[in-house]
Formats: structure tokens, sequence, C-alpha cells
């Protein structure tokens, strides 16, 4: 679990450092501008991130799921080698899809005056300033989005419901609060992750407006990457006591 979340603490960590700080700087500066070349790598870093953490969460919610329902195979399900395979995985799959979107979308002709409606460069934006028919992306953009947001968001939803059939279970009425109030604090960051990721991805073009897309877009590049290391760290004991102990080091090291 503590391998799987350190990764995607990580993933967190970058998706911010990857929009928030240019965001602000034009934000302050008045230019707002971005090259050619920085928009493509703002999309390619975005387009990374946004794929991989989408199968890390589905991982997450697996081994919640080995723990929780079949905690004597934990050991042989949930191995050292399968948590890097887990983790590799999400990074590596991220990253082709990235190659190929990111490829695929800068080299359509875009019309002047170039001019992005959104905080970040991200691909429906982009798409409304193509000059040409990019419907045939557009579908497999839908193929995409099934492949990365519908099967692994079924996949958790599916995991959950095994496990809360599992805590229903539990004669322990202390367990099976503490239970639920972690899969409803987990399934929250998943809903509020994949929901508008899905209802941005999965429409069409002409169905996109810039205020929506701001609107939803904040929820999985700032809002749900922020709340991330409080649902998934700061509410595990064994986290905050490595804080607390932590922070009555610091003056000691200071002496």
């Amino acid at each position: 679990m503590y391998f799987l979340l350190s990764h995607l603490s990580f993933m967190d960590i970058l998706h911010i450092s990857n929009i928030v700080p240019k965001m602000i700087a034009n934000f302050l500066s008045g230019s707002r501008t971005i090259s050619f070349a920085g928009c493509g790598l703002q999309l390619f870093i975005s387009l990374i991130l946004l794929g991989g953490e989408c199968l890390l969460l589905a991982a997450m919610s697996y081994d919640r799921y080995v723990a929780i329902c079949h905690p004597l195979r934990y050991a042989t399900l949930m191995s050292d080698r399968v948590c890097v395979l887990m983790a590799a995985g999400a990074w590596l799959v991220g990253t082709l899809n990235s190659i190929v979107h990111t490829a695929y979308v800068l080299h359509f002709p875009f019309c002047e005056p170039w001019v992005i409606d959104h905080y970040f460069c991200e691909i429906p934006a982009l798409l409304k300033l193509s000059c040409v028919d990019t419907s045939h992306y557009e579908q497999g953009l839908d193929v995409n989005a099934i492949l990365f947001l519908l099967i692994p968001f079924s996949m958790i939803s599916v995991s959950y419901i095994n496990i809360l059939y599992t805590v229903l279970q539990i004669k322990s009425s202390v367990a099976r609060k503490k239970s639920f109030s972690t899969c409803s604090f987990h399934m929250v960051v998943v809903v509020m992750y994949y929901g508008p990721s899905i209802f941005t991805y999965m429409r069409p073009k002409s169905y996109h407006t810039p205020g929506q897309d701001k609107f939803l877009a904040i929820f999985y590049t700032v809002l749900t990457p922020t709340l991330n290391p409080v649902i998934y760290s700061f509410r595990n004991k064994d986290v905050l006591q490595a804080v607390s102990n932590i922070v009555k080091n610091i003056p000691m090291a200071n002496k």
C-alpha cells in the first residue's frame, strides 16, 4: 500500500507542478502566453499523469480488496514483484499513451489567433483551435477514455462493492465504522477524479464549453491531487505517527 501510495503522491506533485506554477505566473504577469514547445510539454506531462493515475488508483483499489477480502493470501497476491509491476505498468502505459496523443494532437494545423480558452494545454481546448475535421481522432479518444477511465473505474467500483460486502459481515461495530469511513473517503476521491475526466474526454468537441471545461479540469488537475494526501496519508495512523516523530526530532536536530 505504501509503495503504491508513494507513486500516487509523486504523480500528484508532478500534476500540480506541471500546471499551477505557469497558471499563477500568467495571472500575475498578465501575459497569459505559452510557447508551442511549452504547450506540447505541458500536454505531454499532463497526459502521462492523467493516464498513469487512473491505472494506479485501480491498482490501489485491488490492493485494498485483497487486503480486506483475502488477507491470508495478501503476501502472495500482492508481493513486492507484483507491486513494482503495477507501478511500472502505470507509468509505462501512461507514457506510451501520452506520446501517441501528444504527437497526434500537435500535428493538427491550428487557426489564428491561436488563443487557448483554458488555463492549461488540454486536448479538448486544442481541438477547438484545429482548422481540420478531428471527428475521427475524437472517436479514437472515446476508445482511449474507455480503456483508461471507464474500465479502471468499473474495476474500482467492483472492488469496493466486495470490500463493503465483506465489512458488513464484521461483527465489531467499531471495525465496521472505521472501514466504512475509509472506503467512503476513498470513493469520494475516485468519483471526483474519474467523474470530471470521463465527462471531459468522452463528449464530442461540439458539446464542450470553455467555462465548463475549466471547472471540470480543476477537479482532476488541482483539487483531487491536493486532497489525495489528506485522504490517503493524514487519515492513516502510521503516517501521522511518522510525521509526529519527524516534528519531534526537529528541535533535537537543531540543537
